[in-house]
């Protein structure tokens, strides 16, 4: 059936399949995305929205580099938002509400006119590894596919286990089967598995809901969108979705199921995200609250089908339904769905390279939960990566690996494959040590040059992109340059509660107070008429005046990373032995022999080595 050799398979079509496919076929890689249902790719198997703090940033940084993610996420949206806009800008995270059925059609219709990309329905079995290297893969028929690589990113279907209340059965999520073979190939070439958990709230009839109990959650009055590209718009109409909350007699109702809860009773044993927790895992942690927020989201366009976000559970049904019905607004609610938790398997990522390629198998690479991440959009970063990098290393190609002050995806992964992870890891603005350079409005000045550079991005998002840096930086110099006198100043300042000036000033140092924005700065008949001869677009006057409000901290976060840039300099061999180092701690020998970091910088950052460790082996290295 298969006679040729596919450079890249992709096992799986989730958020990471779907985008590490679509990397390694645009970068001119034979690629086959073998999937166990073709009408789920891109399936969004819990929330309808991409995006939000951090995740945000991830999404326009996917975008950047030539990914589908953000395209696919305007295309089919019914709300944008901005969040955390009363923040300095490293901290603004774009969302979207989806429509669920629409986002997986955008996908799919997306993957299938990609060229070099050949699809497959099927469940893949086990791994054909000879070597030490990966070989291809062997379907639950008996199908042996051949490849130069394999991406795996098979989301929550290794062994997946699912549970409501003291009921449980295999699955990869409600309605489809788990895949098995995989990890059992996986641990018998010597790689260490373990198992995590994770949970999904009940979906229910739009129709049963009393929305005027709720409040209404709007999204932006001017909604922005994800891609850099003109392939999409900001959308016109938009979809509110509301907000109640429980209460103590709801808490009370779903403590009396706690002795049937598979989390308390000792059936689920593995760990769950610690910062999206289920309902009973919110009440028995925080029992002090009176009260937890609900977010009512509508899965579409037209459906009236709506997603209860804030009320993962896995307790029994009669519990769910006897519960949500005491909340404000649900009083007659009709269930679709229960909500469950999924048990399933993942492999700890300190067993990856940067590139994602696994240290054990030569050409095979993970992506997603498999990692031990949770998101969508923290498994279409890696997907991307992934994809990217077979197609790379099959070319026998430099990679492509995103260092910690270029991207948020560069910290996810060095995060994953330096320090590991024990429960589902999210990504936070938090993490970044350089948000302030990692912000989402310029993910385009990162990454699009890269991603050109080895023929992802086109030639047309390049030349958007430095129309963009040129505009901006020429009108930074329009602000630098221009005086404005007292006369056109004080009124604007005045109006905005700022000190007035008693001399004309440069237009940069008024600009630069934080009392004034860009609404203000256009009152002025001058920026009027610059922006009106040069056809600035919304897009390059926010960046411009990001660059005037924060060039201070924007450059002094530059050099600490120009400093720290050093120590990644220095490279450590593979094969670098710690235990001769007497004065290193045993902590510190065990962990790197372990993790092999590549750098002196990637050293620094495991943990239980210390900056004295770091000393030792800086002077042991002759530096």
């Amino acid at each position: 059936m298969f006679q040729e050799e596919y450079d890249v398979i992709v096992v799986g079509a989730g958020h990471a399949g779907s985008e590490a496919a679509a990397a390694a076929a645009n970068l001119g890689s034979k690629t086959l995305l073998v999937t166990m249902s073709l009408q789920n790719i891109a399936q969004m198997s819990c929330n309808p929205a991409m995006g939000g703090i951090a995740k945000g940033q991830i999404v326009r940084e996917i975008d950047a580099l030539g990914g589908y993610s953000g395209i696919v996420s305007d295309r089919t949206a019914i709300q944008f938002k901005m969040l955390n806009k009363s923040k300095g800008p490293a901290m603004w995270s774009p969302r979207v509400q989806s429509d669920r059925m629409r986002f997986a059609e955008e996908w799919r219709m997306m993957l299938e006119g990609t060229p070099n990309l050949d699809f497959y329905q099927e469940m893949v079995k086990g791994l054909i590894i000879e070597s030490g290297k990966i070989k291809g893969i062997r379907t639950s028929l008996g199908v042996e596919i051949k490849a130069k690589s394999v991406v795996l990113t098979n989301g929550t279907f290794l062994n997946g286990l699912i549970h409501i209340g003291e009921k449980q059965f295999g699955g990869g999520r409600a309605g489809e089967s788990a895949a098995y073979g995989i990890t059992e190939d996986l641990v018998n070439a010597g790689f260490e598995a373990g198992r995590m958990k994770t949970g999904t709230p009940p979906r229910v009839d739009g129709r049963s809901l009393d929305y005027s109990k709720m409040n209404e959650e709007k999204g932006d009055a001017k909604p922005d969108k994800f891609s850099y590209s003109d392939l999409t718009k900001p959308l016109i109409h938009q979809r509110s979705c509301h907000m109640t909350y429980t209460s103590l007699q709801v808490h009370d109702i779903l403590r009396e199921g706690f002795d049937r809860s598979p989390m308390f009773n000792g059936r689920i044993k593995s760990l769950g995200p610690r910062y999206c927790p289920s309902i009973e895992d919110k009440i028995n942690r925080f029992a002090d609250k009176e009260r937890h927020q609900l977010f009512v989201e509508p899965e579409g366009w037209n459906t009236c089908e709506v997603y209860v976000n804030g009320f993962s559970t896995s307790l029994p049904e009669d519990i769910q339904f006897k519960a949500l019905s005491s909340v404000a607004g649900f009083e007659k609610v009709k269930f679709f769905r229960p909500g469950y938790a999924i048990e399933y398997d993942y492999f700890p990522p300190t067993q990856l390279k940067h590139t994602l390629e696994t240290k054990l198998v030569e050409g095979l690479y993970f992506a997603g939960q498999i990692n031990g991440t949770t998101g969508y959009e923290e498994a279409a970063s890696q997907g991307l990566m992934a994809g990217i990098n077979a197609h790379l290393k099959v070319q026998e190609k430099a990679p492509l690996i995103l260092k910690r002050d270029e991207a948020y995806i560069g910290v996810l992964i060095d995060d994953l494959i330096t320090k590991g992870t024990e429960e589902p890891y999210r990504m936070f603005t938090s993490r970044a040590e350089y948000r302030t350079l990692l912000r989402q409005d310029n993910a385009d000045f990162r990454l699009t040059p890269l991603s050109h550079e080895i023929g992802l991005a086109s030639e047309k998002r390049l030349r958007r992109m430095e129309h963009k840096l040129n505009e901006s930086e020429k009108m930074v110099a329009f602000f630098k340059e221009t005086s404005i006198s007292v006369a056109e100043a004080n009124p604007v300042l005045e109006s905005k509660g700022t000190a007035l000036i008693s001399q004309g000033d440069k237009m940069f140092k008024v600009f630069s107070r934080p009392q004034i924005d860009l609404e203000d700065i256009m009152k002025f008949e001058k920026v009027k008429t610059y922006v009106e001869e040069n056809d600035l677009d919304q897009e390059i006057l926010e960046q411009a005046e990001i660059q005037v409000k924060y060039s201070g901290y924007i450059e002094k976060e530059r050099n600490n990373a120009d400093k720290l840039t050093r120590l990644e300099d220095v490279k450590i061999p593979a094969d670098f032995d710690y235990n001769k180092i007497k004065s290193m701690s045993i902590e510190a020998k065990q962990k790197l022999s372990k993790i092999r970091p590549v750098t002196i910088s990637q050293a620094s950052r495991i943990s239980g080595v210390s900056p004295s460790d770091v000393s030792v082996l800086l002077i042991y290295m002759g530096r």
